[in-house]
């Protein structure tokens, strides 16, 4: 009776610590298991170099969403950003490529407009800032075509 006790608490512990695990995984990747309200905008970059799904989409520094996608349209980039939550951005909002640090990670800086009306799910942001490709700058300095 003692060892079914013990072998009934042993399993318990180890069912919690699986179950606990999984959950620090979901939480600490930020993936989404159950659907997440929000809204899904597009923006459209003549390049986004070393932005990959996933990267952080930021408002004055705040972390207000993530790149859901990126997909190559009529020689553009169409990235996919989703914003959880009930944040809404106004029409006249721009998105533009930044990086952290000289050679830190990419990502999507928003910065508001003053438009009173916002865009709606699954619209479009209109003014867009592509990457600075600091390669070709470089290059273009070394051989003296600035």
């Amino acid at each position: 009776m003692r060892k079914i006790n013990l072998e009934t608490a042993v399993g318990l512990f180890l069912l919690i610590g699986i179950l606990s695990l999984g959950y620090l995984s979901i939480r600490m990747g930020k993936l989404e298991v159950i659907g997440v309200k929000g809204s899904t905008l597009f923006a459209e970059f003549g390049a986004v170099a070393g932005i990959k799904p996933g990267a952080a989409v930021e408002i004055a520094g705040v972390g207000v969403g993530r790149v859901k996608s990126i997909r190559l349209k009529d020689y553009q980039a169409v990235v996919e950003l989703f914003i959880p939550g009930d944040l809404k951005i106004q029409e006249d909002a721009i998105a533009s490529v930044k990086t952290k640090g000289l050679i830190g990670e990419k990502y999507v800086e928003i910065a508001p407009g003053a438009s009173d009306k916002f865009i709606p799910d699954g619209g479009r942001i209109r003014e867009t800032e592509s990457a600075i490709d600091y390669e070709s700058l470089i290059s273009k300095f070394i051989f003296g075509k600035v």
